[in-house]
């Protein structure tokens, strides 16, 4: 999957599908490392604050990403308009709404509906099955057949279960 630098001309908040793809993807792993570190077994759960530094890690990294992309173009010297400073960042948007789930069910947990342990364990499935989903349909809509978008799509399910697996074996 291939990213590009700069905003569609349509508009900062209709993204192609593929950037959306690429920073969602981004976004779930983030997520999913980020859970997976910040609930440490025999620690007091603290998951509203777990929840705040997934949030703003998400709004930070996709600032970062945007920035970067000003700052390559420029540094590139290939003469073309790059998108400002602001909507490059802004661009980044899908990346910070893909780690929105996780985020919701860390407050689920601080509202008492579930324990942060739960709460991180179902981050992490529901991430990993997003990622597959996700992996699917970009191969898919690049007109893979069914079966070949399913093996892309568990590609990008190993992500997932890479974290998972993590989790269990530093645990």
């Amino acid at each position: 999957m291939t990213e590009h630098a700069g905003p569609t001309p349509t508009g900062i908040l209709r993204s192609r599908p593929e950037r959306w793809l690429f920073k969602g993807i981004y976004g779930l792993v983030l997520a999913s490392a980020l859970v997976a570190a910040l609930d440490v077994p025999g620690e007091e759960a603290n998951p509203g604050q777990d929840a705040l530094w997934v949030l703003l890690t998400a709004l930070t990294s996709g600032a970062a990403h945007g920035y970067a992309h000003v700052i390559a173009r420029r540094a590139s010297g290939d003469g073309t308009a790059g998108p400002s400073r602001l909507r490059a960042v802004l661009a980044e948007w899908p990346l910070v709404v893909a780690v929105l789930p996780t985020v919701a069910m860390l407050l689920a947990a601080t509202a008492g509906w579930w324990t942060e342990e739960t709460a991180a364990d179902t981050a992490l499935v529901v991430n990993t099955v997003a990622l597959f989903c996700l992996g699917t349909s970009a191969a898919r809509t690049a007109g893979l057949g069914r079966l070949a978008s399913c093996r892309a799509g568990a590609m990008d399910m190993l992500l997932g279960l890479v974290v998972i697996v993590a989790d269990a074996l530093i645990e």
